[in-house]
């Protein structure tokens, strides 16, 4: 299993929008929730996201499930905003185990949160605050994700 870099994400992004969560049932409003924050539209069901809101939503349920699974509650999603990226940032209650990739594993047997935010996101890292531990994601921000409502 390999290890994630520790550092915290930009410390000019300002918090957009924050979620918290207690259990798996959480996160199908997180996903709908986080699509408007990011479009300013309601998802359809069964419309398809643009590209990067998808990519945002896609590694805030891996992170968040990630979270409710193998940290202790509440997870809280925290949607973060620089002039040039989105960040997620993805706390949950323990700080007595750290943030590791999975190592290969058989297709199905899960673990693959981090390795998604990795290959699907332009940075991941972590870090600790006094009460949590923290997973973050970068994504490049265009003018129709989170733009118009918080410039």
């Amino acid at each position: 299993m390999g290890q994630l870099s520790s550092s915290p994400p930009p410390p000019q992004a300002v918090e957009l929008r924050r979620w918290t969560l207690s259990e798996g049932a959480d996160l199908r409003g997180l996903r709908a929730s986080l699509h408007e924050e990011l479009t300013g539209d309601v998802l359809g069901e069964g419309e398809a996201l643009e590209e990067v809101p998808e990519l945002v939503v896609l590694i805030a349920t891996e992170l968040a499930t990630n979270a409710l699974r193998h940290g202790r509650p509440p997870t809280i999603v925290r949607l973060l905003a620089t002039d040039d990226h989105l960040v997620l940032d993805v706390a949950d209650h323990d700080l007595g185990s750290l943030p590791e990739l999975a190592s290969t594993q058989h297709e199905g047997a899960g673990g693959r949160g981090l390795q998604l935010a990795r290959a699907l996101s332009l940075d991941v890292g972590w870090y600790a605050t006094g009460t949590t531990k923290n997973i973050w994601a970068s994504f490049p921000r265009t003018a129709r994700l989170g733009g118009a409502r918080h410039a």
